[in-house]
């Protein structure tokens, strides 16, 4: 997910989108730790989801 789709979405829709990003990631990570994943990229990509999801909304909180 682009980080201008992020800034568009409000706070509950940021709450909801880095649970299941989180969830999202959670479970790619136990999906490769039983057998390798085809791309692994994909963890990386999931991990920076999260974090970006997880910035915005400390972003918002601050200001």
């Amino acid at each position: 997910m682009k980080q201008s789709e992020i800034k568009q979405l409000s706070i509950a829709e940021l709450q909801e989108k880095l649970s299941e990003s989180k969830k999202s990631y959670t479970d790619l990570k136990m999906a490769h730790t039983i057998s390798p994943l085809d791309n692994p990229i994909q963890l990386r990509a999931a991990r920076r989801t999260v974090a970006r999801v997880a910035t915005e909304l400390t972003k918002r909180d601050v200001q």
